[in-house]
């Protein structure tokens, strides 16, 4: 059995990985770290569907830190980039360096993303970032399988109504935001009540 950290953005996006990792050999530990996100309801939402999912799985999950602050400041005076732009790419080079940390310190040589499971991302961004990230920590290597073929798009929308899980509209960060209508907007805050971090 082969063991690999899967960095995991949300429940819907991880739960086809997940079942075909499962059903395929690998022993897997998620790790949610999504510093990007915005705001702390939303995020709290988020890392809670995927705990709820992991523990349903019996999969261990490990919980990044949540520091917004933080991240505006990697990406800052990139606020005004356009989707798939330079702000993205700094951004998965930030969550993949900690992902690869992280599956250094836990000696799981192993480590790929929910990320690249993502319709609304470039593949080739998030692949560089785990490339870079794997350079910085070499007892480690990125897997840079496209989570989005072999039908587990399709099988990504069937569990997400199997489980009821909460589905975002948005990437997650207050920049991604800005392609919603004002209906998006006000069904996200009817959805995101403010919970604790």
């Amino acid at each position: 059995m082969t063991e690999v950290l899967l960095h995991c953005c949300c429940a819907p996006c991880s739960s086809a990985i997940l079942e075909w990792l499962l059903q395929n050999d690998f022993k897997p530990t998620l790790f949610y770290f999504n510093p990007n996100i915005y705001s702390d309801s939303e995020y709290i939402i988020r890392k809670n569907e995927l705990k709820r999912y992991a523990q349903q799985l019996q999969v261990r999950v490990i919980d990044g830190d949540y520091d917004h602050g933080q991240w505006r400041q990697a990406v800052r005076g990139l606020e005004n980039q356009p989707e798939r732009g330079e702000r993205c790419q700094v951004c998965f080079n930030y969550r993949l360096a900690e992902a690869a940390r992280i599956a250094s310190k836990e000696k799981i040589k192993l480590f790929t993303t929910t990320l690249a499971s993502s319709r609304w991302k470039d593949i080739e961004q998030i692949n560089r970032a785990g490339k870079a990230a794997e350079a910085l920590y070499p007892d480690t290597q990125y897997w840079d399988k496209n989570w989005r073929k072999g039908g587990l798009q399709q099988r990504r929308n069937e569990l997400l109504k199997l489980n009821g899980f909460y589905n975002q509209l948005y990437c997650g960060c207050e920049f991604s935001m800005r392609r919603l209508t004002k209906e998006d907007c006000e069904l996200i805050l009817k959805q995101t009540k403010p919970q604790e971090l």
